[in-house]
């Protein structure tokens, strides 16, 4: 399979398109928090980030086009070993495609929201360095 880029308007899947607008509507305390205090207008860098976005088979809590990356907030049920067995697949299909995917789990986002912005700042700081955009 090709890697992301705009050609192939990043994988996109358009038959999830009604379920990621429902999970819009409901998003998590975590993601919700995310959202609003990091990943929303442009407050990363200047960077654009969309939530909960289909591509390929599955809906990335966040996505980045412009820097391939996927941002997902892992909450209970990710402790689980079926959910993390899927976790795994599914990272390692978006990896494929070019995705890079940063996790943080529930816990992390609502009680440390500053170390996971400058986790995330300091990711894309990184990439900006490795491969100018």
């Amino acid at each position: 399979m090709k890697n992301a880029s705009a050609e192939n308007l990043w994988h996109y899947n358009k038959d999830l398109q009604a379920f990621a607008n429902q999970n819009r509507k409901k998003m998590t305390k975590a993601e919700s928090c995310l959202w609003k205090y990091v990943l929303s207008k442009r407050q990363m860098r200047g960077y654009q980030f969309g939530r909960q976005r289909p591509v390929l088979n599955y809906i990335a809590d966040f996505m980045c086009k412009d820097l391939l990356l996927i941002i997902e907030v892992d909450g209970l049920t990710h402790q689980w070993e079926e959910v993390a067995l899927n976790d795994h697949q599914r990272q390692e299909e978006l990896s494929q495609v070019g995705f890079t995917i940063l996790r943080f789990d529930d816990e992390e986002v609502l009680n440390h929201i500053n170390d996971v912005f400058y986790k995330i700042n300091e990711f894309i700081e990184k990439l900006e360095k490795n491969h100018p955009l």
